[in-house]
């Protein structure tokens, strides 16, 4: 295995996980398809840099350096940095500007990269200085909680705040379902019901194009884990 990758819950409101990421040999990993943001430090060669990135619509292949370090925090659904392009940040990312060895510009300040351990303090911080925002519409709408909002409204704020729409959204989770499900031993065609899709083949398109397997390409891989 070329990567070395350790993750936790955060401890934070405004992120989901934190992980710690060492790249043991040079290669690529295939990477699926997120709503979510992240910000992520890489340090190569005693050089640290920190990136942010939006949500990814199809599954795509990552190259890594050998000896690459990395912390990834995963953000919380409609976290975001409002002082970026969204629409570049969707499929892409955006490199912050070094302030010093040990230090990137954001917001006006000058902030310390952050470490696996104080990653939750760090974003915590950012949300109070503004530098990060949660737009509280995004999770109502997720957890199907009623609103007096219009659906256009709705779309707004996710557009806003993920770069894409609910329904892209959706799927993006359907699909995410869909592979642990057959992580879990799950036959394809009780996936099939399960998640939604309308027949093994709907499900194939779905998985090949936003988690970068097929249902038995997924299946398999469990067998030989």
């Amino acid at each position: 295995m070329s990567i070395v990758y350790q993750e936790r819950l955060a401890e934070t409101p405004f992120a989901q996980t934190v992980a710690r990421i060492y790249a043991e040999q040079e290669g690529c990993s295939l990477i699926p398809a997120d709503g979510h943001g992240y910000l992520y430090t890489t340090t190569l060669n005693g050089k640290t840099s920190i990136s942010v990135g939006g949500p990814i619509t199809k599954a795509i292949s990552l190259p890594h350096s050998a000896g690459a370090e990395s912390i990834g925090i995963r953000l919380g659904m409609g976290t975001f940095i409002p002082q970026l392009p969204i629409d570049r940040l969707v499929n892409g990312v955006i490199t912050l500007p070094e302030a010093g060895s040990k230090s990137f510009w954001l917001n006006g300040s000058a902030w310390q990269f952050p470490d696996h351990d104080n990653a939750d303090t760090f974003i915590d911080r950012l949300e109070r200085d503004g530098a990060l925002v949660r737009d509280p519409v995004i999770q109502s709408a997720l957890h199907g909680e009623a609103s007096d909002l219009s659906l256009r409204t709705v779309q707004r704020h996710f557009l806003r705040a993920t770069g894409i729409s609910h329904i892209a959204l959706r799927q993006i989770q359907r699909a995410q379902r869909a592979a642990l499900l057959l992580q879990q031993g799950m036959t394809i065609l009780d996936t099939v019901f399960e998640a939604g899709y309308f027949d093994q083949p709907h499900l194939t398109r779905s998985l090949s194009l936003l988690v970068g397997q097929t249902p038995a390409q997924i299946m398999r891989r469990v067998e030989h884990t």
